[in-house]
């Protein structure tokens, strides 16, 4: 089975991201504890233009069976799994292009939401099994990780590859709070970078696991 993980670079005001870090973390010391499972790990640009071609490039050389997209989102103290996609881009900042497209469909003429084909129940709940915080997310935002999250979902739609598809938020490191200074919000909360990748392993363990079955249902 062939699994696509994809990060993202930095942005915004960040000189880190975490799930670059953690992509990469995961191909160094996960990747070999997944017997018969083929992992490609890919670190996309924050860049709606460059992004959508280079995730089209991998998608269409490797055929993946499961493609599980993952990013950054600041404030949150949990694992985020994400149930749908819209067909939008509305980017609240500039991207790292310094392009900022509002209100504009990511595929004209598409569905307006894709779900995701990932068992995001069975993802929750083993990560909280496992002693990882971890919630189901409705909304992947209408920047880069909605982006390529309805990207993916779209190619599995009309290609066939992903067979298998969805997107994960994580949190901000510790390292990346410390060297912030502490507003009338108080500290950002935080994950370590250890959890995190121990996160994407369940994940990407329970969708190939469950990869016939991936609308199981769990408890909530």
């Amino acid at each position: 089975m062939r699994v696509l993980l994809t990060g993202f670079e930095p942005f915004g005001k960040e000189e880190v991201n975490p799930s670059e870090l953690a992509v990469r973390a995961f191909q160094q010391v996960v990747a070999g504890r997944l017997p018969d499972v083929e992992v490609r790990v890919a670190v996309l640009p924050v860049s709606f233009r460059r992004a959508s071609s280079l995730l089209e490039e991998i998608i269409e050389e490797l055929k993946p069976d499961v493609y599980v997209g993952v990013g950054l989102r600041s404030g949150v103290s949990h694992v985020a799994v994400e149930r749908v996609a819209v067909n939008l881009k509305d980017a609240r900042i500039l991207d790292n292009d310094g392009e900022q497209p509002i209100d504009e469909p990511i595929v004209p003429g598409g569905p307006a939401a894709y779900f995701s084909t990932l068992p995001v129940k069975a993802i929750v709940r083993r990560l909280r099994e496992s002693g990882v915080p971890a919630a189901i997310s409705n909304s992947a935002g209408t920047f880069l990780c909605n982006f390529v999250m309805y990207l993916g979902l779209h190619l599995s739609a009309t290609r066939g590859y992903p067979r298998r598809a969805g997107f994960i938020h994580v949190p901000l490191t510790p390292e990346q709070v410390a060297a912030r200074r502490a507003d009338l919000a108080g500290i950002p909360p935080s994950m370590s970078l250890n959890t995190v990748v121990k996160a994407l392993e369940v994940a990407v363990r329970t969708s190939v696991e469950l990869f016939d079955k991936p609308d199981e249902r769990v408890p909530p």
